[in-house]
């Protein structure tokens, strides 16, 4: 592990559609409004914005919104050496929609992600020595190639002491069923020394409701350092620093990308801390109050 090098994000680079209002059932959007998006960006973004070093690793397609998406990763900041241009490849949109409760769902349109991956990976073979982090998500686990890329990374990071964290970002219309997302993010937690999760990911992955239970059986599983958030609920954690932290109310316009934003910041100060994880509970406040500053915009990155 490099301890001046960046926090590296592999996953996707996308463009968000977003329907910026409350819809109830049967309701069509009125208008969709464009926002840089993909929750590895995301995080990438907010990393950047708490003062880390941080790279994305990722593939856009070769074409107007592809440029729009990497350029403005560059204005945040963060390195986009390895978010590679895939010649004859649409870059990925996903329409985001929520409903009277304002709980999003998504559709992602283009087959980009998968090709996007498979192009990333002999930059991250010299990427990942050099870095002081690896953030993981399960979207990089639906398909074959972008699989094969995501354990690969995973190994690389174990082969040379780098710190995984996993945030699984689960959206159930990205798979089949529950099952099968559930088995991979099993894997990958028991790979990666943190672990950041929502309260619905922690039952999918281990059946158990109540988020102290949950955590604590993950960290069992090998992560140092396990975090479950629960949208306005209290943030509980595991392994080495067990704590529960009741974040300040705020009003919400949008919920999407709060997750996202908590697991960058907490990515950066991690590493501010040199990976001391027993010192969590000074970076916790900080990730929850960044958190729910971004439930006040529509886009993910504010």
């Amino acid at each position: 592990m490099d301890s001046s090098g960046p926090i590296i994000c592999l996953g996707e680079v996308i463009v968000d559609l977003i329907c910026e209002q409350w819809l109830a059932s049967g309701t069509p959007p009125e208008r969709l409004v464009p926002y840089p998006g993909g929750a590895l960006a995301n995080v990438a973004v907010a990393i950047s914005r708490s003062g880390g070093r941080a790279a994305m690793v990722g593939g856009v397609g070769d074409d107007e919104w592809g440029t729009w998406l990497r350029d403005d990763l560059t204005r945040e900041g963060v390195d986009t050496e390895s978010v590679i241009s895939v010649e004859g490849v649409d870059t990925p949109v996903a329409i985001a929609l929520f409903d009277s409760e304002g709980e999003p769902r998504f559709q992602v349109c283009g087959q980009g992600i998968g090709p996007a991956m498979a192009a990333v990976l002999e930059p991250l073979k010299a990427a990942i020595p050099a870095s002081q982090g690896l953030v993981v998500g399960s979207n990089t686990m639906v398909g074959p190639l972008e699989r094969q890329v995501t354990r690969t990374a995973v190994e690389i990071a174990a082969a040379n002491a780098v710190p995984v964290i996993l945030d699984p970002n689960f959206r159930p219309s990205r798979w089949g069923n529950r099952e099968t997302p559930a088995r991979y993010c099993r894997e990958l937690c028991a790979s990666s020394a943190v672990v950041k999760m929502n309260r619905s990911e922690a039952t999918l992955i281990t059946g158990v409701d109540d988020p102290a239970l949950s955590a604590r059986e993950i960290a069992g599983t090998g992560p140092r350092l396990v975090v479950v958030t629960d949208g306005a609920g209290p943030v509980i954690t595991a392994g080495a620093f067990e704590t529960r932290v009741e974040p300040d109310p705020v009003e919400v316009i949008s919920p999407l990308g709060a997750g996202d934003v908590f697991a960058g910041v907490l990515a950066a100060g991690l590493a501010r801390l040199d990976w001391d994880f027993s010192c969590a509970g000074e970076v916790l406040g900080e990730a929850c109050s960044r958190a729910g500053e971004c439930c006040l915009f529509w886009g993910a990155q504010g």
